[in-house]
């Protein structure tokens, strides 16, 4: 891109971001002309996924080169941009840097969310940004560590992803782990009843497991009153925080209420009913993405909207790929309180790890309000609890690992500016000192924290960089769901009843409502709380 089509571009991209994040009259009224605000939803959601050249990538973290199995193994992540030669002459300590995500005193609160916007987004992306977990002895099945360093062994440049919005998180990775999740009739999720409410069986009878395809995360860190509690899930990280358990209990008990509405209108067999349940709640999920949560992230006034309608063949229509710079900048660790309010009391965060008694005592749908009335953490630097300090370093290293370009590179990547100054990166001159203490000069600063660094935009909860390769990746890779293509988003997929589920739903409130003891009751569940965002 030359300099004046670099000058042009930013100046254009100014005037797009003032009209759509001014102007809220405006909006206003293109919204109550629908056919107008399918149209302008389009032109929106298209402009944001062309910002960066699309899919196929020619490179991925398989190697530096192009090859017919880079653009094919998919075991890799796909890169956004070729590795850096030498990236890490002369780095600063991984340590070092992880120090400028640290929380220093009280958590600074977003403005806009609240602990629910969290729970879901870590949740949401389990199902598709998943590392390659730590390698096990193939006989004994014990985690492999280096004898040097101590640190676990696996490959930071693979992943265990299907890549796709698919439910992994109660279907499981592949149909060896579904198979034993599904009770064989009616199309039914297993399931057991605790005071008159569903919920996922138990991994773990009198201490013997139950399910040998289910697997959980840091398994070996257990402990015996935690392994107690485990509830098959589909997804590792089912069972890891309160969040995790809130969505996945959720979503088992929808799937198995589409399943009984859809076998008492249509009689199908077991088979018909579980697949096309399935269907029917991953497209739930994928409107429920855009409907809700990426409005809740995005700083504009129009309501963007789940509508693949519109989209006839666009160039970025690709098969999915996951990037490794997607999965680094979706860290939000800094998103997590110092506790969790449940109830009249204030929970650590480690005690609300592989903890599902909380979800059975107190109940989902209270759970759901607890998390709604709680602020949560704003996303930027010096904001991460002390929890998380294992994985601020883990990710600086397994960005080095692949060779990430520095912060500039993507910066003029995604068609921004490049930093001249540390002024350029943050207005906050305790960033702005930090960095130039950590790095000496505004090229040298990383990806991963230089996403950190960068302010909240207004009316937003990301920094401007993460908010645009957020936008692109998230509706590039959700509009190009096989179940969203023109010739499978009818009702002859997904039946007349599904279609009209599909239809009527958009939030996670309207799951909620469905599937607690009293849907009768008005609950206040939302990621967003407006009284708390400055005019």
């Amino acid at each position: 891109m030359g300099a004046f089509e670099d000058i042009g571009f930013t100046l254009a991209n100014r005037l797009e971001t003032y009209v759509t994040t001014n102007l809220s009259g405006l909006w206003k009224q293109v919204q109550r002309v629908p056919a107008l605000h399918r149209l302008v939803n389009r032109i929106l959601i298209d402009r944001a996924i062309l910002k960066i050249p699309t899919r196929p990538n020619p490179l991925s973290t398989m190697a530096g080169y192009t090859s017919w199995a880079s653009l094919t193994d998919r075991t890799y992540d796909s890169r956004h941009l070729p590795p850096a030669d030498g990236a890490a002459a002369g780095q600063p300590p991984a340590e070092e840097v992880a120090r400028l995500f640290n929380r220093e005193g009280e958590m600074t609160p977003c403005e806009k969310s609240t602990v629910l916007f969290p729970y879901f987004a870590e949740w949401f992306v389990d199902g598709f940004l998943r590392s390659e977990r730590p390698q096990r002895d193939p006989e004994t099945g014990a985690i492999i560590r280096d004898p040097d360093t101590g640190e676990l062994v696996r490959d930071p440049a693979k992943n265990e992803s299907n890549h796709e919005i698919d439910l992994v998180q109660i279907y499981g990775l592949d149909e060896a782990v579904t198979r034993q999740l599904r009770t064989g009739e009616g199309g039914l999720l297993k399931y057991q009843l605790i005071g008159g409410e569903e919920y996922p069986p138990y991994l773990y009878e009198n201490g013997r497991k139950r399910f040998d395809k289910v697997t959980v995360v840091r398994d070996e860190q257990i402990t015996g009153d935690q392994r107690r509690q485990l509830f098959a899930f589909g997804s590792d990280t089912g069972n890891l925080q309160l969040g995790f358990v809130m969505m996945g209990v959720l979503f088992v008990r929808e799937h198995n209420r589409i399943a009984r509405m859809l076998e008492k209108q249509y009689g199908w067999d077991d088979e018909r009913l579980f697949q096309t349940a399935r269907n029917i709640l991953t497209v739930i999920l994928i409107k429920i993405v855009v409907e809700e949560y990426i409005n809740h992230i995005s700083p504009f006034h129009l309501k963007l909207l789940a509508d693949p309608t519109g989209f006839r063949n666009p160039r970025w229509y690709r098969q999915n790929w996951m990037a490794i710079e997607f999965n680094l900048l979706y860290r939000w660790h800094s998103l997590v309180p110092s506790s969790f309010r449940i109830g009249d009391r204030d929970v650590a965060v480690n005690d609300t790890l592989f903890n599902t008694d909380i979800v059975i005592e107190r109940g989902l749908a209270v759970c759901f309000e607890d998390a709604s009335g709680q602020r949560a953490g704003r996303v930027g630097l010096f904001n991460s609890p002390p929890e998380v300090w294992d994985a601020e370093v883990a990710s600086i290293k397994q960005a080095r690992a692949v060779g990430l370009q520095p912060y500039n590179e993507y910066r003029h990547f995604a068609r921004f500016p490049r930093a001249k100054r540390f002024e350029d990166v943050s207005s906050d001159p305790r960033v702005q000192q930090r960095l130039r203490d950590v790095y000496g000069h505004v090229d040298a600063i990383e990806f991963y924290p230089g996403l950190f660094a960068e302010d909240v935009r207004r009316n937003a909860v990301l920094p401007s960089l993460i908010g645009r390769m957020v936008a692109i990746d998230a509706f590039s890779q959700a509009f190009t769901n096989p179940l969203l293509s023109p010739r499978v988003f009818n009702p002859e997929t997904f039946s007349p009843l599904g279609w009209d589920l599909i239809r009527r739903t958009s939030t996670l409130s309207d799951l909620v409502h469905r599937n607690v003891p009293d849907p009768g009751r008005r609950l206040k569940i939302a990621m967003t709380r407006p009284d708390w965002v400055r005019s």
